[in-house]
């Protein structure tokens, strides 16, 4: 038995006369029926959400018990364990059932992902499709008045389709598209500050291959962005570590133009909100957002920049205390939870003690793109996805930040997985870092000082983009140490094999750091009377100014802030002696602390 909800026009809202969407109507019907109810759609449009949701308004009696398929393990559903008999006092094997499936009350059973799980599992799945049952377990006598499977058919995204007639012939099937759930229901009251009637105006004038790359769950995040005064392309998920382009196929496979821009625009317009490039200090601003408003967060930006420190240190600064850090590439799936028997005869999970208890919490997934195995790959997206493990709330969760390296990095590949589209679009905000995002420079100064300082002078002037991108931040960390100790420079960088190391030359950085002459923030400090000259000869020869004004525009620009509060008095006079467009150009871009010291800077020129 298959319903095609398909529908040619995207304004067909798929609603029957009471209100309800196709979905919810067909959600009643199975569990008024008794039926095995399987539903595929796209991904993001809202399937999971409208389950949710309606079971909850429609069968307040029952509660519904959401098994991520995906992320299972053949040992979280059942598994044979020896219990003592009551009636002989016999240790005898029984299958223990998880303790979700005993709520003890009637449940609505949903096994979200179907066909993305093991082949194991799809063996336990199809029994409780088929029969209802589980191992020795009836599912009815624990109280189940339906069970539901819903996932997407595409086959990037799944490892199995269902060819069997004997189990197909079990199911009533029903395929779905965004205008099949009530997603723009939901949207309406989440956004009350909008009105979304244009928004939703704007994605029903796209093509339908326009429509499923920006699916009501990636819509969901450009609003949550747009709504932050954020840039709204965040909102688009990154896909094997490129954006998403909102780009249709032409018949042939040839790729069309990019509508990305004018899409967004369109959003923004409909809002009636600006969409920025991008805003000042954005990590620190994306991961205080999301303790803000409970996201999960995707960071990229290459290695060694400084991405995870200043997640660690910011979330520190917003839940006053240490949040819960996890290296993939060494994490394991014992290290969040394991499976035991428990009391009452169900198999329970133990989460690890980092997991429990009432304080606020936030994690951060650092390589997140390099897991150690699938498995705990797969327990990993239940949290991210759910924020559950093992079908338990985290309690008191309130962000996930996820930190990763990008596929390729200087011309080359760096050893990283690839991820699908419903994997990608979980994030509400996917941010590519740069390390000039990171001010990881002030941190090197107030740890390092006056060589800090050089090193940094060297890195801003004395080196092109390709050399500043060798020369990480962490690089430079080793460059000073090594310079301390009196070791060779070279060894600090990057070795690539065969006697080679990085090709950035330290010739300017050896000269630097043995007191050559050089010209920094320090030295135009210390020489700032004939500066300030050198400065009001080139403003009387051109409204432009001259080279001079070029070298001391550059340096300023480039200092850190706390080295320009530590020669305030001279900045203050030299900028006074720069052309003005210069000095506009210093409130570009600029942080909050920044822009209140140009400001503090400029009325001090005006007394």
């Amino acid at each position: 038995m298959t319903t095609d909800a398909q529908r040619t026009a995207p304004s067909a809202r798929g609603h029957d006369p009471a209100g309800r969407s196709r979905l919810e109507t067909f959600i009643d019907a199975m569990i008024a029926l008794g039926q095995t109810g399987q539903v595929f759609g796209e991904h993001g449009i809202g399937k999971t959400a409208t389950f949710f949701s309606h079971i909850a308004r429609a069968h307040p009696e029952a509660t519904l018990v959401y098994v991520p398929a995906a992320n299972l393990t053949p040992d979280d559903l059942l598994v044979g364990a020896p219990v003592r008999d009551p009636r002989t006092g016999e240790l005898v094997l029984r299958q223990l059932v998880m303790s979700a499936l005993k709520p003890g009350r009637p449940f609505v059973l949903l096994i979200d992902d179907s066909l993305q799980a093991g082949d194991t599992i799809q063996s336990q799945l199809m029994q409780i499709a088929c029969d209802w049952t589980l191992g020795e377990h009836d599912l009815r006598a624990l109280g189940c008045i339906g069970v539901f499977l819903t996932d997407n058919e595409s086959l990037s995204e799944t490892s199995a389709r269902r060819g069997d007639l004997a189990l197909l012939d079990r199911m009533v099937t029903m395929r779905i598209t965004a205008n099949d759930t009530s997603w723009r229901r939901h949207l309406a009251a989440k956004y009350r500050r909008w009105d979304l009637e244009p928004v939703f105006s704007v994605w029903a004038s796209l093509s339908p291959g326009l429509r499923a790359l920006l699916s009501p769950r990636t819509l969901d995040h450009v609003l949550a962005n747009a709504q932050e005064g954020f840039p709204l392309r965040w909102g688009l998920p990154l896909l094997d570590g490129e954006r998403l382009r909102l780009v249709e196929r032409d018949p042939d496979g040839r790729p069309g133009p990019d509508r990305t821009a004018e899409v967004l625009d369109g959003i923004a317009e409909a809002l009636g909100v600006p969409d920025p490039a991008t805003v000042p200090d954005p990590v620190r601003q994306v991961v205080r957002a999301a303790l803000r408003n409970r996201w999960t967060v995707l960071l990229q930006g290459p290695p060694g920049c400084g991405k995870t420190e200043l997640v660690r240190q910011t979330l520190r600064e917003g839940l006053g205390g240490d949040p819960l850090y996890f290296s993939l590439p060494v994490t394991n799936v014992e290290d969040l939870c394991a499976p035991v028997p428990s009391a009452d005869g169900t198999l329970d999970n133990l989460l690890a003690a980092r997991f429990t208890g009432p304080e606020p919490k936030a994690i951060v997934w650092d390589e997140y793109n390099r897991p150690k195995d699938k498995a705990a790959f797969a327990k990993l997206m239940e949290i991210t996805q759910e924020w559950s493990l093992a079908g338990r709330r985290i309690e008191n969760l309130r962000a996930q930040i996820a930190v990763q390296n990008p596929p390729y990095h200087l011309g080359r590949k760096l050893l990283v997985s690839r991820n699908n589209i419903a994997q990608a679009s979980r994030f509400t905000a996917s941010l590519t870092v740069r390390p000039e995002d990171i001010p990881a420079n002030e941190w090197l100064i107030e740890r390092y000082g006056a060589d800090a300082e050089t090193v940094l002078e060297w890195w801003k002037h004395d080196i092109d983009d390709d050399g500043r991108a060798w020369i990480t931040k962490r690089t430079l960390e080793r460059l000073i140490k090594l310079h301390r100790h009196g070791l060779p420079l070279e060894m600090a960088t990057v070795y690539l094999g065969d006697g080679e190391y990085a090709p950035v030359p330290l010739t300017a950085l050896i000269d630097r750091l043995r007191g050559r002459p050089v010209t920094g923030l320090r030295e135009l400090a210390r020489d700032v009377d004939a500066w300030e000259e050198r400065l009001r000869r080139a403003a009387e020869r051109s409204d432009e100014g001259g080279d001079d004004s070029d070298v001391v525009h550059q340096i300023i620009a480039n200092a850190e802030l706390s080295q320009l509060k530590k020669h305030r008095a001279a900045v203050t006079r030299l900028v006074a002696r720069l052309p003005a467009k210069l000095r506009a150009t210093y409130l570009v871009g600029a942080s909050e602390r920044q822009q209140r010291f140009w400001t503090e800077v400029f009325t001090t020129m005006r007394r």
